[in-house]
């Protein structure tokens, strides 16, 4: 018989209780893990809440990403929307479902994904809570919750005519590593792991979210589904046109070129409709001071034929799908 413990074999109150032991804490939880609910602190008695979900198969596989990667991407997914809202991530709840079979060692993974991702990304952000299940295929569900210490929250329909239009993070770098894993070809490019785990680990500049806010910003997303599919949301919500500049872009494009070019393909491509990237789109009135994380590649034009231009053309809505993929 195999001594190797999994999921099945500990039952449910046992591998949770291995999980939370790996956890940090949140500065904001007033009551943690181990009741029916957790009790978080909102000073203003306001909180925005936020919810996510990645399936195996469908959002990941398995043979890329390890416990560790989904732990990390399934936190960085959730606190950029909580950031996209001008928010400060405090708290996350987090629920798994996972064969009985998967071992106890891919959940700790799991858990040391999610407590790294939070202290790296927010510190003082903690997982709360959850639930774990098991079923046929891996199932990562995350609510996460953020403080707007008083600020009113950015919205996706306050951008106005004028605005700059302008980006914190990068853009097409997770598109060129997933790009780079479905070509499995590990020779491709000499940084080939480095560019692959900003796939599996996205690098969401999440403080960037309040600056922005602090800096008036008047509407603000999280850029996960692609550059031309996100910035359209901005420009339906808020009855307007976005115009970007394609010389503003080539930066972007100058970054992911040399992997472009190892597998064959467009990084302009990347850049306007790749996803996962989850920097932060927003738009801030023309005398605003720009922060420190943000780089200016667009305005804000009357509401025109179609919701973003591409210089002069328009610009089509691709991207990712999380129902057709």
């Amino acid at each position: 018989m195999s001594n190797v413990e999994t999921i099945g074999s500990l039952g449910e109150n046992e591998s949770l209780k291995r999980t939370i032991a790996r956890l940090n804490l949140s500065e904001h939880a007033l009551v943690g893990p181990g009741d029916d609910s957790a009790v978080i602190n909102a000073p203003d008695g306001r909180f925005v809440v936020t919810t996510d979900t990645l399936v195996e198969d469908h959002d990941f596989k398995l043979s890329w990403s390890t416990g560790y990667d989904l732990g990390w991407k399934a936190v960085a997914s959730n606190i950029a929307d909580v950031a996209a809202m001008g928010a400060v991530p405090t708290a996350l709840v987090v629920a798994l479902t996972a064969p009985s079979s998967t071992q106890i060692s891919w959940l700790e993974a799991f858990a040391d994904g999610l407590r790294d991702a939070c202290t790296q990304l927010a510190p003082g952000c903690g997982v709360v809570g959850g639930d774990l299940a098991a079923s046929e295929k891996v199932m990562i569900s995350v609510a996460a919750h953020g403080s707007l210490e008083g600020r009113e929250p950015v919205l996706r329909s306050g951008a106005q005519v004028g605005d700059i239009l302008a980006v914190a993070g990068t853009l097409g770098r997770a598109a060129a590593g997933l790009a780079l894993l479905q070509s499995s070809n590990t020779d491709a490019i000499a940084a080939y792991d480095d560019w692959v785990n900003l796939q599996r680990r996205p690098q969401p500049p999440v403080a960037a979210g309040v600056d922005a806010a602090l800096a008036g910003a008047t509407s603000m997303l999280d850029v996960s589904d692609g550059l031309a599919k996100d910035a359209s949301r901005i420009a339906k919500a808020s009855a307007v046109t976005l115009q970007i500049d394609p010389l503003m872009l080539q930066g972007f494009e100058a970054v992911i070129e040399e992997a472009a070019r190892a597998i064959d393909a467009n990084p302009g491509e990347w850049v306007i409709g790749g996803g996962e990237d989850h920097s932060l789109l927003a738009t801030f009135p023309s005398q605003a001071t720009l922060p420190r994380a943000f780089k200016a590649i667009g305005l804000v034009l009357p509401q025109g034929p179609a919701p973003v231009m591409l210089g002069a053309s328009p610009l089509p809505e691709s991207g990712w799908d999380s129902v057709t993929g």
